[in-house]
């Protein structure tokens, strides 16, 4: 696979690997065993820019994803890249699913995080650290002063902040320069564009988590999905339900349409219109199936003329569609 450079300096897959799935939010959690074999397949077809968190588990086990990822990866540890999070916590008392989020980005909580996550993943250093959401009560100065602190100990050699603004992004990297923002962007989420100008002007890539607006943009589902409540936030997305499959018919038509004429697949047309807008920009699409990520991966060779990317941008600027899940609420 092509590769693309975040920040100054990082080079990573043009398309990673989001890894949450194989534990948390997406059904069930796979099999331990069957997990690491198709991180390894991951890495054996190309991907080196896999990404994690401290968060990313089951009530049985809160830190499994990171463990897994470890496991996998270390026979490929010299050539991947591996972003882990820190900086939040599930309220899992609230009795709601999505959990709602509890950030926490205290200088305290950061050095713990950071010393869990590296033994969790079984290696010296951390390639990204990602501030997993903003803590409105730690000022971005700070957050970024712990972060040079940490790239001057060796145990994080870049760091990015998800789901980022305009304001907290500068004053952080004014104190310690930001490599990636990681923020929620797809064909029906496109509200962090107006952040595009300033990643420009900084030298900052985008990871861009939820490509296909949760799988959405594959074109594969239908009316009547069902999706289990317990694990899977899909059962509450407004995009999943009878009456969204109507509303974005068009949407779906469309891809299909571009996808014919590519001779690509819907979910690799949707990918592809983001790599083809800007070379700083990295999507990390998640699967729990070996051919889904061939597919993925299979994104990176599909070339849209700056005409074909317009003429999407415009088709999406005039379409109707229905709501999308947007992210889980922050508890005050």
């Amino acid at each position: 696979m092509e590769t693309r450079v975040l920040g100054r300096d990082l080079t990573v897959s043009a398309v990673g690997l989001g890894c949450m799935g194989f534990s948390h939010a997406y059904g069930a959690p796979v099999e331990e065993h069957e997990a690491v074999r198709l991180l390894g397949r991951a890495a054996e077809m190309g991907y080196t820019f896999f990404d994690t968190a401290e968060v990313y588990g089951t009530p049985e086990d809160p830190h499994i994803n990171e463990e897994l990822v470890g496991r996998a990866l270390a026979p490929y540890r010299n050539r991947v890249v591996i972003a882990t999070k820190f900086g939040l916590k599930f309220d899992m008392e609230s009795g709601k699913v999505p959990y709602p989020l509890i950030p926490d980005s205290r200088p305290a909580t950061i050095r713990k995080a950071v010393d869990g996550s590296l033994s969790r993943l079984g290696t010296d250093h951390i390639d990204l650290y990602f501030q997993h959401r903003i803590d409105p009560e730690v000022g971005p100065e700070e957050v970024a002063g712990v972060m040079a602190d940490l790239i001057r100990e060796g145990k994080i050699t870049h760091w990015g902040i998800s789901e980022a603004n305009e304001d907290y992004l500068r004053r952080a990297h004014s104190v310690c320069p930001v490599t990636a923002v990681q923020n929620r962007y797809s064909m029906m989420a496109r509200h962090y564009e107006v952040l595009f100008p300033v990643l420009e002007e900084l030298g900052v890539g985008l990871v861009a988590f939820s490509p296909m607006a949760n799988g959405f943009l594959t074109g594969r589902y239908g009316k009547g999905e069902h999706f289990d409540s317990k694990y899977d936030y899909r059962a509450s997305m407004p995009q999943f339900t009878d009456e969204a499959v109507d509303q974005n018919q068009k949407l779906l038509e469309l891809l299909r349409k571009m996808a014919e004429e590519k001779q690509a697949t819907p979910a690799q047309i949707s990918l592809a219109w983001m790599l083809c807008r800007h070379a700083w920009i990295v999507p990390i699409p998640g699967t729990r199936r070996e051919e889904r990520m061939a597919e993925n991966a299979g994104a990176a060779a599909v070339k849209l003329t700056a005409e074909e990317v317009k003429a999407l941008d415009e088709a999406l600027d005039h379409m109707e569609m229905s709501a999308v899940f947007g992210g889980t609420a922050i508890k005050k």
